[in-house]
């Protein structure tokens, strides 16, 4: 059966001089404001579809990741990963950087960066983003 994720959003005004909210239905955070000046000028008071779609870019990466790595056979798992989804206006998004940095017992560092690339192209945002963003990434094994 299909999970169906929902968010609603609203604004007021035009583009450049109005703002929004955007929800989850899950409630699992309050609502977060939105406006065009601080998605093209970023700033820490509102978020942004891009910071949400790098939210929703790292947290699937490590469900990936962590998949593989159980699979592997791998125990222990520790994974720390961001996203940065690069916005051009007028353009659109053209990228999402992802950088992981994780441990597992006996993991070796090739092996980490052979699960971490399958994790990349088989996470669901990645396949998504697929053909429209170019998505790298940076995986480096955190040692003991």
């Amino acid at each position: 059966m299909a999970a169906i994720s929902k968010a609603s959003a609203t604004w007021q005004g035009d583009l450049i001089h109005g703002g929004g909210k955007v929800r989850p239905e899950s409630e699992t955070f309050d609502e977060l404001p939105v406006s065009w000046v601080h998605r093209a000028e970023r700033s820490k008071a509102h978020t942004s579809p891009e910071e949400l779609l790098a939210a929703a870019h790292a947290s699937c990466f490590c469900m990936a990741l962590s998949n593989g790595m159980g699979k592997a056979g791998l125990e222990h798992i520790s994974l720390e990963a961001s996203a940065e989804v690069t916005f051009v206006p007028g353009t659109g998004v053209t990228k999402s950087a992802l950088t992981v940095r994780g441990a597992a017992d006996g993991l070796t560092a090739a092996q980490f960066k052979e699960l971490a690339e399958a994790a990349k192209a088989g996470c669901p945002i990645s396949g998504a983003l697929k053909g429209n963003v170019d998505i790298t990434l940076h995986a480096e094994l955190l040692k003991d």
